[in-house]
Order: C-alpha cells, then structure tokens, then sequence
C-alpha cells in the first residue's frame, strides 16, 4: 500500500518546486537548471501513480518500484528543506541591520557556512535526478501508464436484502430501532431518515436486513425498496433501481427527470421503507436531488441509512449519532462457533472454548472479522491447530511482513474504510502506527506531530495548519479510525486492528521500537519515522539504541510514554544525547519527555530540519544558545520542567514558533526581550507582566494569532508587588 504516501509526498514536493519565493532563491544561487529538471520529472512520475496504486496489489515489482520511490521522494523532500531553510538565514540575516555578517554567521552550524548553496547540492541533486529518471525509465518494463479514472472494486455492491441464516444477537439494537420505523413522526416532511452508522465489518448491514424483513414492517408499509448504494452515488443508477424495484418493469428513460418524474407516481400517497446500504457520499446536494421524489410519499415513509460515515447526517440536522457498537462478548463467542463448529456453542468441543475467547477478542468481536477467521477454522476441532491462529504473529503488528494475506481474509471491512481514505489522510493514519496499542492521546497533541512532519502544508487551502489538522482528526473519528477512551475526556485510542492497520500500511518506513527488540544496523538505514517505547525499563544504557547510529534518515526520534500520572522519569544515558542524536541531521520531531535529563546539548542547534521539540517532565535547567539556530522549530514544549528558569538570547530568532508550552516552569518572570517578534506564535502559556523580567504587555500587541486563552499575571496598579496584584485571562 505505498501509493498512498508517494502520492502525498509528490504532491507536496510539487507544489514545493512551484514555489515562486524559492524559484528566485535558488536562481540567485545558481541551482535553477537542476531544479527545474527535477520538476518535470517529478510531473512525469506523478501521471504514473494512479495505475500504479492499482498495480502493485497483484504485482510486487510495482509496488517494489514504488517503495523506491518512496525513499528517494523522503530524499528529495529533505533536500528541498535544506534549501528553504538557507533562504530563512539569509532572509533573517539581512534583516538584522547594524550586525556584522560574520557574528550572525557564528550562530549557524559551521555545516551551513563551509560552503556555497550550490557547491554543498550540486552533487546531491545530480544524484537524485538520475535515480529519478531511472525509475521513469522503469514504467514500460513494468507496464505502467497515465490513468486517471479511478478503478472501482467490483466486489462492492453485492449486499442483499435477504437474510441471513446465521445472524446472531441485536436483539436489543433492532427493537429499539423497530420502534422509531413503526412510529409517525411528527416531522413537517413526509418521509424521515434512520441512521445506522459503525465502522466496517460491525454488522451494520445486518442489522438493516432484520428491520427490512420483520413481519411487523411488511405489513406497516406499502412500499419496500433495498438499495445497495456503495462509494458510486449515482443518482440516475439508485433512482433506477428504486423504480424497478416497485415496478418490476425494465423501462428505459432518457435521463434523470423523465425517471423521477415516473419515480414520484408510483409514490405518491404511499407510505416507503427504503433500504440505502452503504453510503459513502457527504454530498448534502447529491442527497437533496436524490430524495426530490419522496417527499410525495404518506406520511411515516422512512428511509434506513448504513454508512460508516456521519458528515452528511450531521448536514440533515442529526447532531447526535449513536454508532453501532461491536456484538456482546457472548453474541460474538456464539457467532464464532457457528462459523468455527456449526454450531453456536461449545457444548461439545469444551477444551476449544478458552482458546475461542481468545480469537473473538483478538478480532475485536467485530462480526465480519469473527466470520472469517471462523472459516478459516471450519471444521478443524484439532487444538493445535486452533492455537496456531491464537498464537499467530498476524497479531502481532510488529511482524507486519507476514500480514499481506492473511489481512485480506481477516479484516477486508477495515482495509476498504482505509482505501477509502484521501492519499493525506492515509498517510496521517499511517503515522498513528508509532503509538503503541491502547496508547491514550489527545487531537491536539498528535495534530501538532503531523504538522511538524509536514503533512498538513497545503498551499491551495486559507485554513491554518492547525485547523486543518484538526478537520482530519475528526474525519478519521467520524470513520472510528480513533474512538473516544473510555472514561477520559478529551483523549482517543485506537482500536487493535486498527492499530494493525496501521502498522500493516505504514510499512518499511515506521518502526515502533520497544526494550525487548533486537536491530540490526542494515535494516535500520530503511526507517524515517521511530518511536520508542522505554517503559518499563527504568535506565535505557546506549548499547540499547547503539544500532541506530546508522539511521541517519531519520525524520522521528519520538519518546512514547504513558500519558498517566503514576509514570516517572525513566534514566537515558547520556552517550545517547551526545554520540547517537547528533547522528540524526534530518530529524524534524524529537521527544525527550519523562527523560531524566539535566541539560540540552549544544548539538540541539544543528538540527536544522527540527520542527518539535518536546522536553517536558526533564530537569534541565536552561536552554543553550544554539536553540536559536532552530529557524523551522514551529513547537516547544518544556512543560513540567520545574527547573527551567530562562530561555537563552537567541530565543526571539525562532520566527516559526507557533507554539509554546511553559507551563509548570519558572521562565515566565524571565521572558528575553523580543518575545513579541515571534508574530507567529499561537499558543503561549503563563506569562508575567512588569517587575524585573523586561515584559512589557505592549510585546503582546504583535501577537495577533494567539488563541484561547492564557494567564496574565502581574501587578495591574503598581509596579512592586503588593496585594493589588491579579491574574487575568487574555
């Protein structure tokens, strides 16, 4: 599945190559020529990539073909930064009028100064156009062409109305539902819609099919219809069918009023049951042209809506949604034998029963998923045999080379959601695959990684990053990717197969990496993105992580630690900050959080790719002058690092700071001047006004992109501190 990320990635180098400010940067340095021939074979590539997306599910060389790409797009992307990053000093050292050249030079990376731009890429852009060009060259040999029409998965509108023989529980689901289709509303249309929204492969469906052929709806309406909708919303097509499901004639119409306006006759005055199953579309006008017929209908015509999706109900008025939930732990056991034995108990296979606990929990009792592993073990009453499925590495996420199969027969419900899915959303789904499983996280904190990583810069939206970060972490919601934590408010997790998932389709370019793995360092040069999983180790020695001095293609160095009170500080050796990280030049997030640490090393300022950086729960006391040089860090948070008491000189470069936690730290009464240049600041913390620390509320005046709110201490009425002093909210 690396279409998906390719096809981000491209596009954002792209629009990177498009870009005028950095066209006449690099014409001034004389690297326009290499540049302009990387666009138009990056445009030559990207024609390929549809055909390709279809391709590399039956043929391995394309989606080999595609894997290289993949690194050598990561490759290019970094020296795109590299680029962007120089026009950022040079465009700060000009503005700083009055200072001699050679002193702003002394607070850059003696790597930036050795030579000119166009020496240090020249070679480097050689390089990657050649490979580029090799894999263009690729295409005939591989039969790839220039394919727009998006191939449809003609497996999708099969769902029929007839029951099923083998549907176990929702008895308490369909009577609560029965009762809202039996009822007169007391709306002002004639017609009223029923939701039933779930995630793939929970028996939505199903559900549907036990409303529709229950005795007492059969005789409650005169009209039945059941329609199987899928991603294709055609009008003219779900119209058609409608008719001919009433009819019974195959009449033809010329287009779509003729069929409507034959559609609304054989409605009028009639109270409906309309099945749509499986919708897809968010369209609120394909709906509004779809139902112009049935507002015709009797009074008490309802239409039962399936959809894994809620945008579009949210846009008719239903604010709140009860999702479909899993089956019981019971249902699912019963539902598994039947599949597994034939019957829907373990009466007589008692010794298989422990282990069939196991599976249905494992399959997250999702009935689609409990169906197919079920047939796998059809008839198979041998333990060992029931064992090996119990005990498979295919749940095992870390051992995702042996999933490719296998998940297509366990869960294809949640890879068609996944396929589903825009090429920017896959990739930031694929990005949860760092977190380890029943991990709690907040939108905010995981919107502010994406960003850092740059899958949230689009040139063709208005939308801040931040916005736009958060739109996406509500459709992945909305599609139960993420779910709300039991009991914690404002925090998600991940259901276990979709963790898989995730794991399955991030590939060869994440690894989560925990103390009880083993690396070689080969296999490690692969890897772009890592997290880190210490617990429950207390010292982390450098031996551990010694094999990663070889992953200088890192783009994530992320400490995953438990977002819970009891956790403590876990000890890191100090090799690791000196001799491992400085090994690291592109990376552009790096979490030292719970890290007991006591200072930053001045190697932080190298890492000039760096976008976030997240050092809170340490005991660092202050951060060194280099952190200036940061000129990309867009998010600092030092949050908890009690003795923190000052930020260095150097602070008021960071010009892309857009946020900035430090909260819990003493720094606030020692703000440096120059704090209201930062006009890019979004989120700042706990501030203190007036007395010795050089704060003056006007510094606040240039901060027009600050949100919510913060704290504003200080001394209203006098300068010294006395009891007049406050704390107001801005």
């Amino acid at each position: 599945m690396a279409e998906a990320p390719v096809i981000a990635l491209l596009q954002v180098i792209f629009e990177k190559l498009s870009n005028e400010a950095l066209k006449k940067y690099v014409r001034s340095h004389g690297i326009h020529s290499e540049l302009n021939e990387l666009e138009i074979t990056v445009s030559h590539i990207q024609a390929l990539l549809n055909d390709a997306s279809h391709k590399e599910i039956t043929d391995e060389s394309v989606g080999l073909w595609l894997n290289s790409l993949q690194h050598l797009a990561y490759d290019i992307d970094d020296v795109l930064d590299d680029v962007a990053t120089e026009a950022i000093h040079h465009e700060l050292a000009q503005e700083d009028s009055g200072v001699i050249i050679g002193k702003a030079r002394k607070l850059i990376p003696s790597c930036c100064t050795n030579f000119s731009l166009s020496h240090r890429l020249h070679e480097k852009l050689d390089s990657i156009t050649t490979r580029l060009q090799h894999l263009e060259k690729q295409k005939a040999d591989l039969g790839l062409i220039v394919k727009d029409e998006k191939q449809k998965d003609l497996n999708r509108g099969n769902e029929t109305s007839l029951l099923e023989s083998d549907v176990v529980g929702r008895e308490v689901e369909k009577e609560k539902l029965l009762n809202k289709l039996l009822c007169d509303d007391l709306s002002k249309e004639n017609f009223s819609v029923l939701p039933i929204v779930g995630m793939g492969g929970v028996g939505k469906t199903t559900l549907a099919r036990l409303l529709f052929n229950d005795t007492q709806v059969k005789d409650h309406f005169e009209l039945k219809v059941w329609v199987c909708v899928s991603d294709d919303f055609d009008i003219f097509k779900i119209s058609n069918t409608i008719f001919q499901s009433m009819t019974r004639e195959n009449k033809k119409f010329e287009d779509l009023n003729q069929l409507q306006v034959a559609l609304t006759e054989k409605l009028k005055d009639k109270r409906f049951l309309l099945v749509l199953d499986d919708v897809w579309t968010e369209s609120y006008d394909n709906w509004e042209n779809l139902v112009r017929p049935f507002h015709l209908g009797a009074p008490g015509s309802k239409i039962i809506m399936t959809t894994r999706k809620e945008k579009l109900l949210k846009k008719l008025g239903f604010d709140h949604l009860d999702h479909l939930e899993s089956l019981s732990g019971k249902d699912a056991l019963s539902l598994f034998a039947l599949h597994a034995l034939g019957v829907n108990n373990f009466d007589s296979h008692p010794t298989l029963k422990p282990k069939g606990e196991g599976i249905v929990e494992k399959c997250g009792r999702l009935a689609l998923a409990l169906k197919a592993i079920g047939r796998l073990l059809r008839t198979r009453t041998d333990e060992e045999k029931w064992d090996d499925i119990l005990n498979s590495k295919m749940w095992d996420s870390k051992n995702v080379g042996n999933l490719c199969e296998d998940w297509k027969v366990i869960v294809p419900a949640l890879r068609l959601s996944y396929h589903d899915l825009s090429a920017d959303l896959k990739r930031l789904f694929a990005y949860c695959s760092l977190f380890p499983k029943d991990y709690l996280f907040k939108m905010e904190d995981l919107v502010l990684l994406w960003m850092a990583e740059g899958f949230l810069n689009h040139s063709n939206t208005s939308k801040s990053q931040e916005r736009l970060g958060r739109e996406c972490f509500e459709e992945l919601l909305s599609r139960s990717f993420f779910q709300p934590a039991p009991n914690k408010e404002s925090r998600f997790v991940m259901h276990d197969l979709m963790n898989d998932l995730a794991t399955y389709v991030a590939g060869e370019y994440f690894l989560r990496f925990d103390m009880h793995m083993d690396m070689e360092e080969k296999a490690l040069a692969k890897y772009r993105h890592m997290s880190f999983l210490p617990f429950p180790e207390r010292y982390v020695v450098y031996q551990k992580l010694e094999a990663f001095k070889k992953a200088r293609s890192l783009r994530t160095f992320l400490i995953v630690s438990p977002m819970d009170e009891s956790w403590n500080q876990f000890y890191l050796s100090r090799k690791i900050l000196i001799d491992l990280l400085p090994g690291m030049p592109l990376l552009r997030v790096l979490s030292l959080r719970w890290c007991y640490i006591s200072e930053v090393p001045d190697f932080i300022g190298s890492l000039k790719h760096l976008r976030y950086l997240n050092l809170s729960h340490t005991e660092i006391k202050e951060l060194p002058e280099a952190v200036g040089n940061l000129y990309n860090l867009q998010t600092l948070i030092v949050f908890c690092c009690e003795k923190l008491t000052k930020l260095p000189n150097s602070f008021s470069k960071l010009k892309k700071l857009r946020h900035f936690d430090m909260r819990g730290t003493s720094i606030s009464k020692k703000l440096p001047l120059g704090i209201g240049e930062l006009k890019s600041l979004h989120t700042l913390t706990n501030i203190i006004i007036g007395r010795n620390n050089g704060f003056a509320i006007t510094e606040l005046k240039g901060l027009k992109n600050i949100q919510g709110k913060f704290p504003l201490r200080g001394c209203i009425k006098c300068k010294a501190p006395c009891k007049h002093e406050k704390q107001t909210y801005l």
